[in-house]
């Protein structure tokens, strides 16, 4: 049986990762509530301009605990994050994969280098604003997803370990979002000017195109777009403005919706599929992680996501001793991805994942 994770009273010292955005700030409020003694810290891991991590959201975060009067620490960490995060998510697209950069950041830095700072500083715990749930079971703690189905954040957090779960609380796990800009807003807390966080948040408005040239310039070449015949019909300007699945901005006109198939860069084509063609409900994983260390029963029922707020999908998994496996699905899903990650969930729980790393398509009908 499960509960709710609820750490003993009287309350220890815990550490907020806060961006100075609605949702932390509701979370350090909220734990200020409970009783908490409330550290503020803020990573600064790239230039302004990005959604929760520059500059403006230091200032942004310095301002809500002056509201809140407890203290703001601000760790500076935008070279590992240049190494660790934006050089591997640059590599991964001129390779041809459509990286997930938002899970290593997770695990590395808001909860990797955030703890071991907020462990220093006396601090017994850890919070984010994150819309997920932690139960506590005889054998550890477990991941479930948020309460709010429309930001339920767990895709995101697969990866944590065992540790960094122990040490984990999320007081908007059982919240509704409408219900947390209520809480801000009666509460007066200064988030003015405050951007709705998003997966990669250090891309500007310009696409991730000038970051990815910017580290692998060799990418920004012309190519061929060609059907599933090997036709070609068209050019490109290079394969890093595609991801499987895009339907716009293809520089083609067939006369009917087109969808990217597949992306090769060993001859930099990209191959363009009718919507059907594109579906798939076999796929391999690599790399697969699991959050209490052991991979499922193979006979437990489980679903599996691909892409955030996707709806799970029923699933069985094909383990091999290599830590790969193949996944088959109940139903086709679009646009599966090399290089995103497959999250696999057993109803509420997370079990884990690994990383998408090829697809076989549906048959087309007909």
């Amino acid at each position: 049986m499960t509960q709710e994770l609820q750490p003993a009273a009287p309350r220890g010292r815990i550490a907020i990762g806060l961006s100075g955005g609605i949702d932390s700030s509701a979370a350090a409020t909220r734990l200020q509530e409970q009783g908490w003694d409330v550290v503020g810290f803020t990573l600064h891991m790239f230039k302004e301009g990005s959604r929760c991590c520059s500059i403006e959201d230091v200032n942004r975060a310095r301002r809500v605990c002056g509201h809140l009067g407890i203290p703001h620490h601000v760790i500076n960490v935008m070279d590992r994050f240049m190494a660790e995060v934006i050089a591997p998510f640059t590599a991964a697209y001129a390779s041809g994969r459509t990286p997930n950069p938002c899970i290593a950041c997770n695990r590395q830095f808001k909860f990797g280098v955030l703890l071991e700072r907020a462990l220093d500083l006396g601090c017994t715990h850890i919070a984010t604003g994150h819309y997920v749930r932690i139960h506590a079971t005889e054998t550890g703690h477990r991941l479930m997803k948020g309460t709010d189905p429309g930001k339920d954040q767990s895709y995101f957090l697969h990866r944590l370990t065992a540790e960094q779960l122990a040490r984990a609380v999320f007081p908007l796990g059982t919240w509704l979002k409408r219900d947390v800009r209520a809480y801000v807003k009666d509460r007066g807390i200064p988030t003015e000017g405050a951007r709705e966080t998003a997966d990669l948040c250090f891309i500007t408005g310009a696409g991730p195109a000038p970051l990815i040239e910017r580290f692998h310039p060799e990418i920004a070449r012309p190519g061929e777009i060609r059907d599933t015949s090997g036709r070609r019909i068209g050019t490109h300007s290079g394969i890093h403005h595609f991801t499987i699945g895009q339907r716009e901005g293809l520089g083609v006109a067939l006369g009917r919706r087109m969808y990217v198939k597949a992306i090769s860069p060993a001859d930099n084509s990209v191959v363009i599929a009718d919507r059907d063609e594109v579906l798939t409900s076999t796929f391999s994983v690599e790399d697969l992680y699991w959050m209490d260390g052991r991979a499922p029963n193979p006979n437990r029922p489980m679903q599996v996501r691909t892409r955030y707020r996707q709806k799970p999908v029923e699933a069985t998994l094909e383990l091999r001793e290599d830590r790969t496996g193949t996944v088959i699905t109940q139903e086709p899903i679009f646009a599966i991805t090399p290089g995103q990650a497959a999250v696999f969930h057993h109803d509420e729980e997370v079990l884990g994942g690994g990383w998408i790393s090829e697809s076989v398509s549906k048959p087309r009908l007909g």
